[in-house]
């Protein structure tokens, strides 16, 4: 089986955001420092539709949940 590899730039199209590394870290800048106890798909400033993606592919540690793993860890830096 052959697992898909995706970009931060893959993520926030599929996000339907802006993708391109101007906008992405634009992106990051505004919205890091997220609380630690707050989990990614819980982010105020997701949709209904982002968050549940988000939240459905980490659970299911599907292609996607590597690339997730590294916006989370990029939102939450202090």
């Amino acid at each position: 089986m052959e697992s898909s590899i995706h970009t931060l730039n893959n993520l926030f199209a599929q996000l339907g955001l802006p993708s391109d590394d101007t906008e992405i870290e634009s992106f990051i800048k505004i919205h890091s420092h997220l609380a630690g106890y707050i989990s990614l798909s819980e982010a105020p400033f997701w949709t209904p539709a982002q968050a549940s993606f988000l939240c459905e592919e980490i659970i299911n540690d599907a292609d996607w949940a590597e690339v997730i793993d590294q916006l989370n860890a990029r939102l939450h830096a202090k």
